[in-house]
C-alpha cells in the first residue's frame, strides 16, 4: 500500500505574506510533514489547475490534505488546526460568516502586494525550510 500524500500548501512564493506564512508553517508544524508548493512552481501551478484554479492569478491559496481541498481563509483555518500551538487562532475567522469571510479574503488577496510588498520564499537560505519546497 503506497504511503498518503503529504499535506501541502499551496500559495504564491513572491507575495511577502506568504512567504510569512510559509515560514510560520515551517516553524510551527513541529511534525515536518507540511509541504509547501509556490503557485510559480512546477507542482503548485499543477495542483492549482486541478482545482480550476488559474495559476496566472495567484490570489488563492490551498491547503490539501488527504485529498480535501481547502480554499482561502478556510485553507489557513485547516492548517491552523493541524499544526496546533499559536496558528489554532486562525478558528476565529470561523467566526465570521462565510461571506464576510470570503469578501475580507478576497480584499487581502487582491491588494497583498500593495499592503505586505513581495518576498521571494524560494530565495530564503535556511536547508530546512526549502526542504519543505516542492518543485
Amino acid at each position: 500500500m503506497p504511503e498518503p500524500a503529504p499535506p501541502i500548501a499551496v500559495m504564491d512564493a513572491t507575495c511577502a505574506l506568504c512567504s510569512w506564512g510559509a515560514r510560520m508553517i515551517h516553524r510551527l508544524d513541529r511534525s515536518g510533514e507540511i509541504r509547501i508548493a509556490p503557485i510559480q512552481s512546477d507542482t503548485g501551478a499543477a495542483l492549482m489547475r486541478d482545482n480550476d484554479l488559474d495559476p496566472l492569478d495567484p490570489d488563492t491559496w490551498l491547503f490539501i490534505e488527504d485529498g480535501t481541498v481547502w480554499r482561502d481563509f478556510d485553507a489557513l483555518i485547516r492548517l491552523g488546526q493541524r499544526s496546533g500551538g499559536m496558528s489554532r487562532l486562525f478558528a476565529v475567522l470561523k467566526l465570521l460568516p462565510r461571506p464576510v469571510r470570503d469578501w475580507l479574503y478576497q480584499q487581502v488577496a487582491r491588494n497583498r502586494y500593495a499592503m505586505f510588498g513581495r518576498g521571494d520564499m524560494c530565495a530564503l537560505p535556511d536547508r530546512a525550510f526549502r526542504a519543505r519546497l516542492l518543485p
